[in-house]
């Protein structure tokens, strides 16, 4: 039995992300998402491995956004003296 396909279509990606194809695109076109131009008509392809770095890269960026700017409740901000 065959394992997981090792490239996945635009489509593909944007179905594992919860996102559209044209977002995936948009990341692609901007070297965010290393992808593969195949054929003819120049059709995309992801590696697998590729997409697994992508998200772990966005775990990593995400933690230090949050590290960076941590949440403030409401009630626990800070009286502005006006």
């Amino acid at each position: 039995m065959p394992g997981p396909p090792r490239f996945l279509t635009l489509a593909d990606v944007a179905e594992v992300l919860n996102t559209s194809s044209a977002q995936v695109y948009a990341l692609v076109r901007r070297g965010e998402l290393p992808a593969i131009k195949i054929g003819g008509r120049g059709q995309w392809r992801v590696e697998t491995s590729q997409l697994e770095d992508f998200i772990q890269r966005m775990y990593d960026e995400t933690r230090t956004f949050v590290d960076e700017h941590p949440f403030v409740e409401a009630a626990d901000a800070e009286p502005r003296g006006d």
